[in-house]
C-alpha cells in the first residue's frame, strides 16, 4: 500500500488569511517530495480573517477548537497569532495535533499587570481599525517596525485587504495576546514533537522562542538567517526546507 501523505495545517497570522500560505506550501510540498515525502497542506482562515466569520464572543480556546475541527490530524504550523491558537490547540486537542510548527510564536504574557494593559491597547486598536477601515488600518499595520523586513511583493498587501475591519477588530478583541492566559507553565504537556522557527533578525522572538524551548523540553529550534518576524514570507526557501528536514529527520513523540 501506498505511503499516507503528511497532512499539514497551516495556520496565518493576524491580518493575513489562509492564502499568505500559498507559496511556502507550494515549497513545502517540493522539499518532501524531493526526499521521498509525499505531503498535503490545507491552509485555515482563522475567525475574522478571509472567509472565515468573526468569533462571536469566542477566545483562543474556541479557535482552537474551530481549527481542530477544519484540519483535523496533521501537523500544525502556526506563524505569530496562528502560533498561539495552534499551541492552544496542540493543549486541547492532542489527538489533531500529530506535530507542532511554532513561527515567531509565544506562550503569552505573563504579568498581570502588562497582560491587562496589552488587552486595554488591543481594545482601543480595535476601535480604531473599526474607525479608520481595513485599508488605512492595514496601510498603518505594515509600518510596524515588525515587518520591517517585509517587500511591497512580500507583505501581500492585497490578500489582507481581503479582510474587513470588522472581523478584524472582533479578532482582536477575542484572541488577542492581551485575552491569553499564559501557556508557559502548561508546555510540559505537550508530548508532540515541537519546532520553534525564528527570524534571525527577530530579537523579542527569538528570546520567547528559547523560552519555548526550555520550557517544553524536548523541542527543536533553527533560527531563519536574514529574516524577521514575517519568517515564512520574507524566507519561504528557507522555511519550508526547515520544516522539511525536520518532518523527516525530526524526533518522535515524547513521552514525559
Amino acid at each position: 500500500m501506498p505511503d499516507i501523505p503528511q497532512r499539514f495545517v497551516l495556520v496565518h497570522g493576524f491580518t493575513q488569511t489562509a492564502r499568505s500560505w500559498d507559496l511556502a506550501g507550494d515549497l513545502l510540498r517540493t522539499e518532501l517530495g524531493n526526499v521521498g515525502t509525499d505531503a498535503v497542506t490545507v491552509a485555515v482562515d482563522l475567525p475574522g480573517h478571509g472567509g472565515a466569520p468573526p468569533p462571536p464572543d469566542s477566545d483562543l480556546w474556541a479557535s482552537a477548537d474551530r481549527l481542530a475541527e477544519v484540519g483535523g490530524r496533521g501537523t500544525y504550523v502556526g506563524y505569530s497569532m496562528g502560533g498561539r491558537v495552534s499551541l492552544h490547540a496542540a493543549l486541547s486537542h492532542p489527538d489533531a495535533v500529530e506535530r507542532l510548527v511554532l513561527i515567531g510564536a509565544t506562550a503569552g504574557i505573563d504579568d498581570a499587570e502588562e497582560r491587562s494593559a496589552r488587552r486595554a491597547a488591543d481594545g482601543r486598536l480595535a476601535d480604531h481599525i473599526e474607525e479608520i477601515g481595513v485599508t488605512a488600518f492595514i496601510d498603518e499595520w505594515l509600518r510596524n517596525p515588525l515587518f520591517a523586513g517585509l517587500t511591497d511583493s512580500t507583505a501581500l498587501r492585497k490578500d489582507r485587504l481581503r479582510n474587513t475591519a470588522t472581523g478584524l477588530a472582533a479578532s482582536l478583541r477575542a484572541t488577542g495576546t492581551g485575552t491569553q492566559v499564559p501557556l508557559w507553565d502548561r508546555l510540559s504537556e505537550i508530548e508532540c514533537p515541537v519546532l520553534v522557527l525564528v527570524g534571525e533578525h527577530d530579537a523579542k522572538f527569538t528570546e520567547l522562542g528559547k523560552r519555548l524551548v526550555d520550557g517544553l523540553g524536548h523541542a527543536d529550534m533553527v533560527v531563519v538567517s536574514d529574516a524577521g518576524h514575517s519568517v515564512h514570507l520574507e524566507q519561504p526557501h528557507a522555511t519550508a526546507t526547515a520544516i522539511a528536514h525536520w518532518t523527516v529527520t525530526g524526533g518522535v513523540r515524547h513521552h514525559g
